[in-house]
């Protein structure tokens, strides 16, 4: 039989456990800076019906479905996010859901799409949301929240020259703007879903494309033009003062002042968000420093997706903020923090005969709390405490036949001092 494939499968990973302190360093900032806003954790299942992502604007997620038939001849797919999974939960909630709810969940998505440097056709992602706020002050806590876990992995927010930058803009804008152009209901959504590629396709593409969605030259250089309005000044030359997504914008940026946090605001019309369920403000959390100068995070309100799904309308808004990116930010900078294994002490037995002994003496320090490891590989001593220090251990448990017959184990300090002194086994 020949040997199998090493690797993992295309836009996988394996974590290794030295990846996996990182992980789990990540989620740990991200629980404790959910948790310290009032959110609740939550979860979904991982298999989620295909037609819960199948929307007739043509979603790009859409066709980066993993999707299959299952044995029950069912349509069902791995997610490709957590949102519509979100409102099918509070759809099945229900009136039984105290309002508002904040909430927050740290899923595995899969979506089969171009490899890159940040992406990958699995990722985890935090998500925060909020159900039954219509105000603007949901999106302003949300990203203050965002804004929060980024100080605490050392990015620097303050100053001149920020190293992350939150581009916002709302739906509703280029929504009545291109109302008056008669361009409405699905052609509207299928339009965002168009000009969300831009960037990528450049302005010629991006006219070609609006052209296959019904949109005429003139009609589509219109909506370049408004793309390209940078700043609430320059909005309001362009739209009239009624526009309701330059007053959420307008009040947006005064909550955002409070939070400490309105240097940080860029005002990008171009920023559309390509999923069609977007109702009004839609932002990215974009990087300014190293080699990954794009969107590290993203989110936007969705009033309207549980009425899509067959419910009733509710206000809606969060964020989903990815690890893949982040992580390879953090690590470009070198604001990774250095973690080790976590182990508190090792206890080594000289030989087999005292593996019972040994055992009794850790099992007595984990109850303590600490964290230990027992060396049963019969090593030589110098090898033990090489060992024990290379995976961060403190102390050194020493027991040979000697220390048992009286009763006692050589504790030994590591690292530049190397401290000796015999313990009663009884003190444990």
């Amino acid at each position: 039989m020949s040997q199998i494939d090493l690797q993992p499968v295309k836009g996988t990973r394996d974590v290794y456990p030295e990846d996996m302190r990182v992980r789990q360093w990540l989620f740990g900032q991200w629980r404790e800076v959910a948790r310290s806003f009032g959110y609740e954790e939550y979860d979904a299942c991982v298999l989620e019906h295909a037609e819960l992502y199948i929307r007739k604007a043509g979603d790009e997620i859409t066709g980066q479905l993993y999707d299959f038939r299952d044995k029950g001849d069912r349509h069902l797919a791995l997610r490709p996010e957590l949102t519509p999974s979100f409102a099918r939960m509070v759809m099945a909630k229900g009136s039984a859901l105290p309002l508002p709810a904040r909430w927050f969940a740290l899923p595995q998505c899969f979506r089969y799409e171009d490899t890159q440097k940040g992406r990958k056709r699995e990722h985890y992602q935090w998500n925060m949301d909020v159900v039954g706020l219509a105000s603007v002050a949901a999106e302003a806590e949300l990203m203050a929240a965002q804004a929060e876990f980024c100080r605490r992995a050392g990015l620097k927010l303050d100053g001149s020259e920020p190293e992350v930058v939150w581009r916002v803009s709302n739906r509703q804008v280029l929504g009545h703007f291109l109302a008056a152009m008669g361009i409405d209901g699905d052609q509207f959504a299928a339009v965002c879903v168009v000009i969300d590629k831009r960037d990528k396709i450049g302005d010629a593409a991006t006219l070609v494309e609006l052209a296959k969605v019904g949109i005429d030259g003139e009609r589509g250089a219109g909506i370049l033009r408004l793309l390209d309005v940078r700043g609430l000044d320059a909005l309001a030359q362009q739209v009239p003062a009624d526009n309701p997504g330059f007053i959420a914008l307008t009040e947006l940026m005064a909550l955002l002042e409070g939070w400490g946090i309105a240097h940080l605001i860029r005002i990008d019309l171009s920023v559309i968000r390509g999923l069609s369920y977007y109702t009004g403000t839609v932002w990215e959390v974009f990087a300014q420093v190293g080699t990954i100068r794009r969107a590290i995070a993203g989110g936007g309100r969705y009033d309207n997706l549980c009425a899509q799904l067959g419910g009733t309308a509710v206000p809606m808004v969060g964020f989903g903020f990815g690890d893949v990116v982040i992580t390879e930010l953090l690590d470009e900078l070198g604001r990774l923090p250095v973690l080790g294994k976590g182990i508190d002490a090792v206890v080594f037995p000289m030989s087999a005969k005292e593996f019972p002994v040994a055992n009794r003496l850790a099992a007595s320090l984990r109850r303590s709390g600490k964290r230990i490891v027992v060396d049963y590989s019969g090593r030589r001593f110098k090898n033990a405490i090489e060992r024990a220090e290379q995976d961060g251990a403190k102390i050194l448990y020493i027991l040979g036949g000697n220390e048992v017959k009286d009763g006692v184990v050589v504790e030994r300090t590591l690292g530049a001092e190397r401290i000796e002194r015999k313990v009663p086994l009884a003190d444990f």
